[in-house]
Order: C-alpha cells, then sequence, then structure tokens
C-alpha cells in the first residue's frame, strides 16, 4: 500500500489557528460505515448519536510544557576566531527543544533525569554539548545520545523539583500547523488560553511524571455539561491513558505503507477500565474511542492479549481480555486491521498522508474517509488539532 493513497488537498485557510470560543460549538462529520454516507451534524448532537449500552473510552493523559527555549554552551562548537567570526552569533542564538519522551528508568528519579527530545536548530548540536534554559538558567542539560532527524537523548542536572521547573519556563507544545505572532526572540508565541484549551476538561495531572506533549485531541470538544448529558443518558465512561510522544506526529518517510514503524507512547490501563471494556465486549456492546490515541491502546492491549493467550486462530481470541497495566503501545494501525476492541470512533481531521489519517481509514474503510475527508474540505470544515471533528460508526 502507496502512503500517496493517503493524500488529499487541504487549503492553508482550512487549518484551525484559533479554538472557537465555546468548546462543543464544533461541527461533526457523521460517517455510517453500514450505509457509506456521510452527513454533517454538530457536535451538541454527539450525545444522541451514542447507544444506550455504548461503553465511551477517553484518553486523561494531560499535556505539560514540554517545549523549551534555551541557548549551548558551545562546548563542542568550532571556537570562535578571525577565520570564524559566524560562531559567536552561533553560540549565541536561540536553542529550542521539544521533550518528546521521558527515559529514566525511575520516573521519580532526579538522579538521571534522562529524555528523548527534538532539538532544533539540531544539526550541529553535537554528544557533550550543554544547553541552559531559563533566564537565569532554572535548567541545565546534557547531550548524550544523538539520533536522526533532529532527535537527541539529553540528561538534566538535578533539580529539587523538575516537573515544577517545567511549568515556571515551559511553554505550550503547539502543533507546527499552528502560526501565531512571535515575540521579540523570534519565539512562536503560545497563549495563557492555550494552557486551558489545548487541554481536555477530563485531563489527569501526572503527579511526578510526564504526560504528553500533545493533546488528545477529540477530546477538545467536550464540556462538563456534554459528559453529564452522556452520563445522564445511562452510557458508560471509560478513562485509559496514552502519553502521546514522538509516535503520534513523526512524518511517514517511506513510500510503502508497511514500511514505516512507529515510535512507543506509554500507555495505562486501570484495573476498572480493563474490567468495563471487558464487559461491554462480553455482553456485545460497542465501544466507542475518543481520539485514535484511545483506538491504539486498545488495539495494543488486545494484541498484548493474544500473545499471552499464545498462538490461537484470530477468531478465538476476539474474546480474550485486555490486562490492566501500564507499557509502551507501538502497534501501527492501516486498512487491512481487523479491529478487536474498538467500534467507532470519534476523531478530529488529520494531516494527509499522516499514521493517524491511515488508522480512521483502517475502521472506516479508505475510500469512504478520504471522499468524507474530500467533502469536509469543500464544506469549509476546520481542520486539525483546533478544529472540527468527525464521528465514524
Amino acid at each position: 500500500m502507496l502512503v500517496s493513497e493517503f493524500h488529499y488537498d487541504l487549503p492553508p485557510e482550512r487549518i484551525a489557528q484559533e479554538p472557537l470560543p465555546d468548546r462543543a460549538g464544533s461541527r461533526l462529520l457523521h460517517v455510517t460505515r453500514q450505509l457509506g454516507r456521510w452527513q454533517d451534524r454538530s457536535f451538541r448532537e454527539f450525545p444522541a448519536l451514542l447507544r444506550p449500552d455504548d461503553l465511551l473510552v477517553v484518553n486523561n493523559t494531560r499535556v505539560f510544557p514540554a517545549r523549551l527555549f534555551g541557548h549551548r554552551s558551545g562546548e563542542r562548537a568550532q571556537a570562535v576566531g578571525q577565520h570564524n567570526p559566524a560562531a559567536r552569533e552561533y553560540l549565541r542564538g536561540q536553542v529550542e527543544v521539544l521533550l518528546t519522551r521521558r527515559v529514566t528508568d525511575d520516573p521519580n528519579s532526579n538522579d538521571q533525569n534522562d529524555w528523548g527530545c527534538l532539538v532544533r536548530p539540531g544539526r550541529k548540536i553535537g554528544i557533550g554539548e550543554k544547553l541552559y534554559f531559563g533566564d537565569p538558567p532554572a535548567l541545565e542539560a546534557e547531550v548524550i545520545e544523538r539520533g536522526s532527524f533532529g532527535e537527541r537523548r539529553i540528561r538534566f542536572a538535578p533539580v529539587d523539583d523538575f516537573m515544577a521547573c517545567l511549568d515556571r519556563i515551559g511553554h505550550v507544545p503547539l502543533p507546527p500547523y499552528i502560526h501565531r505572532e512571535h515575540d521579540r526572540d523570534g519565539r512562536a508565541a503560545d497563549r495563557d488560553m492555550d494552557k486551558e484549551r489545548y487541554q481536555t476538561v477530563y485531563a489527569q495531572a501526572p503527579g511526578s511524571k510526564a504526560g504528553s506533549v500533545a493533546a488528545p485531541t477529540a477530546g477538545l470538544h467536550f464540556t462538563p455539561e456534554i459528559l453529564a448529558e452522556i452520563r445522564e443518558r445511562g452510557i458508560e465512561i471509560a478513562e485509559i491513558a496514552l502519553h502521546v510522544g514522538l509516535g503520534t506526529f513523526q512524518p511517514v518517510r517511506v513510500e510503502r505503507v508497511e514500511d514505516h514503524k512507529l515510535h512507543r507512547e506509554r500507555y495505562e490501563i486501570s484495573a476498572e477500565a480493563a474490567q468495563a471494556i471487558n464487559r461491554a465486549k462480553i455482553e456485545g456492546r460497542r465501544v466507542v474511542a475518543v481520539g485514535t490515541t484511545t483506538v491504539r491502546t486498545l488495539e495494543h492491549a488486545a494484541e498484548f492479549a493474544t500473545k499471552l493467550a499464545g498462538k490461537l486462530s484470530e477468531e478465538r481470541t476476539r474474546g480474550v481480555p485486555i490486562e490492566a497495566g501500564r507499557g509502551d503501545a507501538d502497534v501501527f494501525l492501516y486498512p487491512g486491521h481487523r479491529f478487536r476492541i474498538v467500534d467507532a470512533l470519534l476523531t478530529n481531521f488529520h494531516l494527509p498522508q499522516s499514521t493517524l489519517l491511515m488508522l480512521v481509514c483502517a475502521l472506516g474503510g479508505k475510500d469512504l474517509v478520504m471522499d468524507a475527508y474530500r467533502h469536509a474540505v469543500e464544506a469549509g470544515y476546520r481542520f486539525y488539532s483546533y478544529g472540527d471533528c468527525m464521528f465514524v460508526e
């Protein structure tokens, strides 16, 4: 399968740059697989589209201020001199770091606080370089490993409360397609409003552990009133967590879909959530996932449970219960995947040729979903993180 099969044309003006004043004021494109058609609706109609015995599963991860701006020490740079005068300005230049995954064995330890990250400009920042963040510096890190495409592993020096420092000096990691005015230092300016709006109303504080570097955007439409309406209809809601990292937004750099490999992202399924999910499958009720991150977590957990159950036929493993616990999800879902847990999906609109669009096509059918996307473009839907949504059932 070619990656190019998941391309669609999107005018830049269709990309939402700001959230709507009302979280629940978004449009909703209702796609029905059985009928092979779609209908324009509003998100406020979503509770009525659910069946009374549905199980709605949400991702309650919390976005943390993962974007840091700082400067480098220059310890691994070419010395400033008569033949290299430009190096002085380069050393004074701004360095941007996006923390993508905490890789320390003990997430509560400040003794070895290692992170995977993206560094920009990254080409000349090598192993041994030290980076300083804040004015005066509140955090110091050393590059200890170098990867491809700007990826680095850095180790922060011990501080009393690392997450508190991040909260103080870090920035909301808005996606690169959201173009805002820049401040005097050339940084894309996130706003105080983003700290609240680029977060679901049911997000749980991660405590000493990191949360996500991107919001599970399908959940951004929910309000306490919408959730109350869903519960009043007797619909059960379960919460799981997938902490969004590089795997969600890494571009696909291969021609064949099957050749792409996802980064791992940490997930947690509580005993209560596992029981609710397994009970719904046993009783033949629908599991409705809010967001692609929820889908990946549930389908990865199902594949893991199948492996634990042994080499059974696919038909026999449909009833294998998922397990509560923590792990690293790296399942890549594209057309041809047989879904074991998820029956329906609420999701935002995704980038062309992205793994998230491939996931939606896997559930909804490639031709139907791609046609629905073209309709959404023509009908003026707002795309991506702060945009409108789609319900595929």
